[in-house]
């Protein structure tokens, strides 16, 4: 692992854990400079293409599914911890179905179900842009649906 600080190829690992997304968290001593730093580990499993409305295909991009989230959480008390905790859940389940191939769709939906408990208005900023409400009515009834 190379230091972020002064580049040096070499780290000693000081201290390392776990999340309940079986991610590895390790802190990271610096042979050369010896400043601290953490690095985090998560496995690589398969994860299904994409498959877009218009048909064409692309891999799952953790980063631009994080992106997305990130955007409809702009400016609201939302950690990104939670906002990782919420990209690796979908991820996780995605590998979990075992599929090559999986809708855009499903995807849009668990990010819609993971938005809706966690921020009711980043999942309202969310479902604006994935459910198409150009409609102020549509709005409104999305809207009195969640005060109810």
């Amino acid at each position: 692992m190379r230091c972020p600080y002064c580049q040096y190829k070499s780290s000693k690992v000081v201290d390392t854990s776990h999340d309940s997304q079986g991610n590895i968290r390790r802190r990271r001593e610096c042979l050369s400079c010896e400043q601290r730093f953490s690095s985090y580990e998560r496995p690589i499993l398969a994860t299904p293409l994409i498959v877009k409305q218009d048909d064409s295909r692309e891999n799952f991009d953790y980063e631009k599914l994080k992106r997305g989230i990130s955007i409809s959480c702009a400016k609201r008390p939302v950690s990104a911890a939670d906002i990782e905790r919420l990209v690796g859940q979908v991820e996780t389940e995605l590998q979990k179905m075992g599929k090559s191939e999986v809708s855009s769709r499903i995807i849009g939906d668990k990010v819609i179900e993971g938005l809706k408990e966690l921020d009711q208005v980043a999942y309202i900023r969310y479902a604006i842009v994935y459910l198409e409400m150009d409609n102020l009515h549509v709005l409104r009834a999305e809207i009195d649906g969640l005060l109810e």
